[in-house]
Order: structure tokens, then sequence, then C-alpha cells
């Protein structure tokens, strides 16, 4: 996903020395800027080069100069399994608004569910201020399983969230609630009157789409277009182009099976239902998706980059039919959670398992 933001300068202080890892478009810098972080799970870029982490056990940490501050304010998280604090992002306006959006496991009584906050950012990046939850995923689930949860503004300013099915396979084909499917609101809470079920009564109003299993990447195409990656069980992990009204498939239909080793579903298509761009089997455990504007590698113009949990690396994917053409692969590529294009055309990732965020550059830019 583009953040339209201009940066800048391209002279990060107080940052890790650089490693080079090849590419198809020969060597690429990868430049740590910021260590020590507990379960990073979001990262996005402000306009003057500083930038937000969430860590999932409910701290957002604004970083400037490679220097961690705890942000205050910040909405009280269920940390719970996969749940706590998930994604952020940075509102397309925030010159004029400061307005940042943030996606967490809330708790609803002695149940969770993915809900999505607005705030405003103080000039100084130390607190959050005005902060006000517009949408809260119902039923709330009892499990620590399968939140989602990333948050993108759409061109037209709505806002997008992908919501896991808790682990309650079949309530991703109920549309009375909101567990496996992805919602579309305004950014005051409110339903945008083109949604595709606002005059139907038996389908909850905010849903875009549905028939999701965990979709824990999503960005916008050039064109405006809503991509998301979503785990499948053992196998089936899927790329989908998600358009409004239809269904996704989810736990009918699978390229997976299910953990025991047993059949999902009834099988790998049934009409009604959607087809996967790409799926992998086995499973990469699929993280953070960003479509490339080709900023810096005019080469990757359009490409999908995913990040891998499982296998530690960067997967980028092109062509019709959609595949993955390369895997971008290095120590620093342990356990991607994040891919986020910044405007510099650089492309940053959350490493997981190094506890850290890392900026990768052609090695001339620096």
């Amino acid at each position: 996903m583009i953040r339209a933001f201009v940066i800048l300068g391209l002279a990060w202080a107080g940052i890790a020395s650089a490693q080079n890892v090849q590419t198809s478009q020969g060597a690429v810098e990868l430049t740590e800027m910021v260590s020590g972080l507990d379960t990073p799970w979001a990262v996005d870029i402000l306009p003057d080069n500083s930038f937000l982490v969430t860590e999932r056990g409910g701290d957002l940490l604004h970083v400037r100069d490679g220097v961690k501050q705890r942000v205050r304010g910040v909405p009280k998280v269920a940390a719970n399994g996969q749940g706590g604090l998930l994604d952020v992002t940075i509102a397309r306006d925030f010159a004029q608004t400061r307005e940042i959006f943030l996606t967490f496991a809330k708790r609803q009584f002695r149940k969770a569910g993915t809900s999505l906050a607005v705030a405003r950012l103080s000039e100084d990046g130390d607190r959050l201020t005005k902060v006000r939850v517009i949408f809260e995923a119902v039923p709330g689930g009892r499990t620590g399983k399968h939140f989602g949860s990333r948050v993108v503004e759409a061109n037209d300013g709505t806002l997008f969230v992908t919501i896991g099915d808790r682990g309650d396979r079949p309530a991703a084909q109920d549309t009375t609630n909101h567990i496996g499917s992805v919602i579309r609101v305004n950014r005051n809470g409110t339903i945008p009157e083109d949604n595709p079920f606002v005059d139907d009564d038996d389908v909850r109003s905010e849903i875009w789409s549905f028939g999701h299993r965990n979709p824990q990447g999503a960005g916008l195409d050039a064109e405006g277009r809503l991509w998301i990656s979503e785990h499948g069980a053992r196998g089936g992990d899927e790329i989908n182009l998600v358009k409004p009204g239809l269904n996704y498939g989810w736990p009918v239909i699978s390229y997976g099976v299910h953990y025991s080793g047993e059949k999902i579903g009834e099988g790998t298509s049934k009409p009604g239902m959607e087809q996967p761009e790409h799926y992998w089997d086995p499973s990469i455990a699929p993280s953070g998706l960003m479509v490339y504007s080709g900023k810096l590698w005019p080469e990757w113009t359009g490409d999908i980059f995913v990040g891998s949990l499982k296998f530690d690396y960067i997967a980028r994917l092109a062509g019709s039919p959609l595949r993955e053409v390369e895997q971008i692969k290095g120590a620093e590529t342990e356990r991607v959670r994040d891919v986020v294009e910044a405007p510099d055309g650089s492309i940053w990732f959350i490493s997981v398992g190094q506890g850290a965020v890392y900026r990768m550059t052609p090695p001339d830019l620096g």
C-alpha cells in the first residue's frame, strides 16, 4: 500500500549499519531502523521521517532517529493469544488532521473482538488524543485466535478492516455477524451508502466481503483495488482480490486440509464462491501485504510483496495468473509480520524474530 506523504531528504540518523541482500534487481541494502521490539505487529511512516510501530502486548512506539518513545493514550487491549494491539495506519491527510487508525482486540465482557479506533497524534508524538472506537466486530469470541487484522484507507477515504473467523469456522459464512469478513466503514464509523449489503436486512451492513479465514495482510493497488493475504489451515494460504458482496469460500472450499489431515468442506471450488488469485501449499503463514508503486525499482511496478512468518522471507508475486516469482531472504527476514512502502519508494518490513524494523533500498541510495 502506498502512503501518500512527501519525505524531505533521505538521511536517517541513529540507525544500525546496513547489510546487502541479493534480489532479482541485484543487491539491495537492508538497514535496521529500530531494534529491541517485543512482538512487533505493524509499522507506518510519518511525514517527518519518524515512524510508528505497534507491539502486540499493547504499546504504540514513536521512533525518531532510532530512539523509541512509548505513546500514551493508546486504547486498552485484550492481549490474549493472537490478540492485542495490531495494525497502525497513518491517515492520508495526516498533515492536516494528525489522525491515525489502529486495530486491536478489544475486551467485550468475557470475550474480545477486533475493533477499529481513530485518534490524533500529538505534535511531539508522545500521546494520542481524541481516541474514539468507531467499529467493533460482533460477536466477540473467547479464543485468542484469528483476529485479522489490517486497516486500509481506500482512495475515497473509507476504511477497510480485515477480520478473522476467530476459530469459529462456520461463522465465516454467517453474514448476521462480522466474523470472517472484510468490513468497510466511513471515517466516523457510519456505514457507506454504497456498501453491497446496506439494503439487506439479513446481512450486517458493514460487510464488504465474507468467507475469509484469517486475513493478516491488506493493501491497495494503483487502481485502488483491495488485495489481501490470508492464512489457510494446513496448506491453502491465499491471495485474494477483494470485491464487494462476494463470498471467498471459507470453510466450504479451500486448497488446504485441517491440521488433523482431514478434508476441509466440499473441495476446492463451488458455484457462488470465489477462487483465490494465488494459493500456497504448503503454507507460508502470510502476513503483511503491499502492492509496489515502482518508484525505486521500476521492474517491480505492480508486484505484490507478502511477508512469510513460517519460512522467513518476503515473497514477490507477479504475472497473470499471479504466482510467486521471488523470495527475498536474509537473516533480517526472520518471521516477517508487516511489509509497507514508504513515500520515497523504499520498502519497510517488520521482523518478529529479530524484534526489529528494516528499510530496503538500492545500495546507491543509502
